[in-house]
């Protein structure tokens, strides 16, 4: 599977396994620091990267050398100026929407039951902040809270904010017909330009608007009084209508519908950037730090017919030229390649396999670029034992006045053992060459049993030499 991947896509699984596991990090980097000025630090660290990679690539040593500076000081900014946000996002208490949760839109909220509620709550004058999320999380932007899931109704409502319940204070966040948590405290707002009579309730709510979507609605304690901010827009509601028409406009049936798509569109978009950016910095660092590296190494013969056996194989190694990342090559050790043929489909007598890349099994991001030999001839057969005479193999002449009158070896026979094939028609075996030019009388030498073709071979290894025995006689003259 590797190997397709690679062929068709330059890439190994493990290099799309790699890219798809970043990508999605990075997209739940997005899902919970949006709205966020985390997230618009990091986009612009983002810039500066793909800057500095433009400058690397014309060979702008001092551009290039600035750009990783602002990275680098970029980096710092996040960690020390916005700490409190980035606290608020890793200390998320609902594991689900920390890994893989996505904030919902706002939708098939009841409004009429939200709109008489706030005119009962306005009528008893009992001090309210209700708040509507739209696309942003507010994980990172509100504090504290106490997670609720209450079926919303009026009297769920009015009871969160009447004035014996402990989290009266705090705000409620609403999401579709569930009260999802109370007691919430939210950012103020330092705006300056604020009426005089807006206390913390109205401060929060301006403050939230700033920094996320969501809408929210101000019931005032004092003055029974109900305002609605949306976008950082202040509006005074004094008729029910109009409330309920701001509340439909933002999380109403009409509205929800091009809402969910615009969500589903924005999420889409940013998955897509993220698989993009992850894919373009992997191929970047993998094609700047691979490298290659040689390996020669015993190839394993891997037999099916346990009958069969290995009689001679024109390369016992295999030479492999190796791609991967540099720290990977490096740690690589030869205990961690091997390279296995197989000896399923071979036949009596000599075979050529080919040397493929499925015959070598590496560790995980490695890529065999070449191997050498492509092929290797291997003899198999089922083994013979066979009884052989031996016979000295003599070169050269004697003089012209001796005669070899007898020559015997000892032991006269060996037994070999070789393919069934080659000894079925092998009579006889002979020692290596004798030279007669030397030998004037009788005597005796050692002589070791040459073995033709290689791949037979002696039963007692240790006794691969025999002694040879001959006689010498002058020849008899005859007088004129």
């Amino acid at each position: 599977m590797g190997q397709f991947f690679y062929q068709f896509f330059g890439i190994g699984w493990q290099g799309f396994l790699d890219i798809a596991l970043n990508s999605y990090i990075l997209f739940r980097l997005y899902v919970l620091f949006r709205g966020t000025n985390v997230l618009r630090v990091l986009f612009a660290m983002g810039i500066f990267w793909v800057l500095r990679q433009v400058a690397v690539s014309m060979g702008l040593i001092v551009t290039s050398w600035a750009m990783q500076g602002v990275i680098a000081v970029a980096a710092l900014v996040i960690i020390i100026v916005f700490r409190n946000e980035i606290s608020s996002v890793l200390q998320t208490r609902d594991l689900k929407s920390f890994f893989w949760g996505i904030p919902r839109y706002q939708r098939n909220t009841p409004v009429n039951i939200i709109v008489e509620s706030v005119y009962e709550l306005a009528r008893k004058k009992i001090g309210a902040l209700i708040v509507l999320p739209l696309n942003q999380g507010l994980e990172s932007v509100v504090q504290k809270g106490i997670a609720w899931q209450g079926k919303l109704s009026k009297e769920m409502l009015v009871s969160v904010f009447w004035g014996d319940n402990p989290v009266h204070d705090g705000a409620a966040i609403i999401q579709g017909d569930r009260i999802t948590n109370v007691g919430v405290i939210l950012p103020l707002s330092k705006r300056t330009d604020l009426p005089s009579y807006f206390g913390t309730r109205h401060r929060a709510a301006v403050g939230l608007t700033e920094q996320t979507d969501s809408l929210v609605i101000v019931v005032s304690e004092e003055r029974g009084k109900i305002t609605l901010v949306k976008d950082s827009q202040i509006y005074d509601i004094n008729d029910s209508k109009v409330l309920e028409k701001l509340l439909v406009t933002h999380a109403g049936q009409d509205s929800a519908a091009a809402g969910v798509k615009k969500h589903a569109r924005e999420l889409a978009v940013a998955a897509a950037v993220c698989l993009v950016c992850v894919t373009g910095l992997w191929l970047s660092f993998s094609r700047g730090m691979e490298t290659l590296a040689t390996h020669t190494l015993p190839v394993e013969f891997i037999k099916s017919d346990q009958n069969m056996e290995i009689f001679s194989s024109s390369s016992s190694s295999a030479t492999l030229l190796l791609s991967g990342a540099r720290p990977l090559i490096r740690s690589l050790g030869p205990d961690r390649i091997t390279v296995k043929l197989s000896l399923a489909n071979t036949v009596p007598g000599t075979n050529r396999l080919s040397v493929s890349r499925s015959a070598v099994t590496l560790p995980p991001g490695i890529v065999v670029k070449n191997i050498d030999p492509s092929v290797i001839e291997v003899t198999v057969d089922v083994p013979m034992k066979k009884e052989l005479p031996i016979q000295p193999l003599w070169t050269g002449r004697l003089s012209q006045d001796s005669i070899m009158t007898r020559a015997v070896t000892t032991p006269e026979k060996v037994h070999v053992i070789g393919p069934r094939q080659v000894l079925t028609q092998m009579e006889t075996l002979f020692t290596e060459a004798l030279s007669l030019e030397d030998i004037t009388t009788s005597g005796r030498l050692a002589a070791r049993i040459a073995l033709h073709p290689a791949t037979i071979r002696l039963e007692d290894q240790n006794k691969d030499k025999v002694q040879v025995e001959y006689t010498i006689q002058k020849r008899e003259t005859v007088s004129p």
